[in-house]
């Protein structure tokens, strides 16, 4: 296990043609895990880092600070509509900080792709469902959107938060055959919303509600 020196808090920020949209929670988010973990400040440029490092078009900006430093690296955005998801053997671990310690989300990510899936869904040692490998998990049930409950500790994600402002949501602790015959997505600040297409390999229902959130999802 990384040592609290060399253990890095990562952000994952999404620039839509120049603009960061969430660019604010994020750096709300990042000093509220440093002043939790006790960790040391970023450089006082970090903003102005982001901004040059997102450019003026579409494109994601990982940041990582780790002791004080900050490294930033960028990518093209996944425009994928629809993903097919398994339920990973990997038990999930509280992580309520974003940090380099992602250790289990990574081997969930891997053992997805080995079975021709696109992502994984991580389930508590109490077989709770709690999230993704870098996105919270929503479905419909009946007239109810719901998503697992923050106190299975699963990352406060800003995509999260988004969609709590834009609906009513009820927080549950449910398993695996809960979600059969539901409609699930995903989300994260990065791709919005994402519909799940299928789980286990079986096809998961789509409902005209996730495109109506969708498409109020980015500020104007």
């Amino acid at each position: 296990m990384a040592s609290k020196t060399d253990m890095g808090l990562i952000e994952t920020i999404r620039a839509r043609e120049g603009r960061l949209p969430w660019l604010g929670r994020h750096l709300a988010r990042l000093r509220a895990s440093i002043a939790a973990l006790g960790a040391a400040q970023p450089p006082d440029d970090l903003i102005d880092l982001i901004r040059f490092a997102a450019g003026p078009g579409d494109r994601v900006v990982r940041v990582q600070v780790t002791d004080g430093h900050a490294e930033l690296a960028t990518r093209d955005v996944n425009i994928e509509q629809s993903i097919s998801v398994v339920v990973s053997p990997e038990r999930h671990q509280p992580y309520t900080h974003k940090t380099t310690q992602r250790e289990v989300f990574g081997r969930a990510f891997a053992g997805a792709r080995r079975v021709g899936a696109q992502d994984a869904l991580l389930v508590s040692d109490d077989g709770f469902v709690a999230e993704g490998t870098a996105w919270n998990l929503f479905w419909w049930e009946n007239g109810s959107l719901c998503t697992p409950a923050a106190a299975l500790g699963i990352l406060p994600g800003v995509g999260r938060r988004r969609i709590m402002e834009l609906a009513a949501v009820e927080e549950r602790q449910v398993a695996v055959e809960a979600l059969k015959r539901r409609s699930l997505f995903a989300v994260n600040a990065v791709r919005g919303i994402v519909e799940i297409g299928s789980l286990d390999a079986t096809p998961v229902p789509r409902d005209p509600r996730t495109a109506e959130l969708a498409a109020g999802f980015w500020p104007d």
